[in-house]
């Protein structure tokens, strides 16, 4: 038993939406959908920042599902589409058994799910990605797998692999010798959303 998890690196983070596009191509996400989205603690749009010269404060924080410990959008799923993978801790969704009903998006705090509306529709008249990418189906919701698919043949997930900041890693939270463990431990880092009690599996270094 072991629960991966994510260290991002703010002070690395460029908001250069590397994170965000390499997981769209990965998993042929349909037009519309984000699994990763990178926003910016500043001013009211994208890449600005708040205050006045000299005292100004930007910073970009990127968001996805959390994979929590103890995952909100699992206790409410009621077909078990929803569910957190025994081996590795991972937060999935089924999408054959996924009925639409939208109560995992109710429940999770993060507004990181994307609900198909629809029969998905595409920017290209072919799929991109791995060939072994979640499927994805009208009337279903969908989410960040933390590329449960790359883990199993023992590669990171591609935002991990993509950014060119090197702001991300990724591990097992429960091997206090993993790199990501370490993190956690040298920094200051924190949780988005902890007082929500579902213990993320997703940490910020400040």
């Amino acid at each position: 038993m072991m629960q991966y998890g994510m260290v991002i690196d703010l002070k690395k983070c460029m908001g250069c939406q590397t994170c965000a596009t390499s997981c769209k191509l990965a998993n042929n996400l349909p037009s519309g959908n984000w699994w990763n989205v990178v926003y910016t603690d500043g001013g009211e749009t994208i890449d600005t920042a708040s205050g006045e010269y000299p005292n100004c404060t930007l910073q970009h924080r990127p968001v996805a599902c959390q994979h929590c410990a103890e995952p909100s959008c699992v206790a409410v799923c009621p077909t078990g589409a929803t569910y957190k993978d025994e081996e590795t801790g991972i937060v999935m969704q089924d999408p054959e058994t996924c009925i639409g009903c939208k109560s995992c998006i109710e429940a999770c705090p993060y507004n990181v799910r994307v609900y198909n509306d629809g029969e998905p529709a595409y920017a290209l008249d072919f799929a991109v990605g791995y060939v072994d990418a979640p499927a994805h189906i009208a009337n279903t919701v969908e989410k960040c797998t933390m590329c449960a698919n790359l883990v199993k043949q023992d590669e990171q997930p591609m935002c991990v692999q993509a950014c060119v900041g090197y702001a991300r890693y990724f591990g097992d939270l429960d091997d206090p010798e993993s790199e990501v463990s370490k993190l956690i431990v040298d920094r200051d880092s924190m949780q988005l959303l902890a007082e929500q009690g579902t213990n993320p599996s997703v940490y910020y270094l400040k």
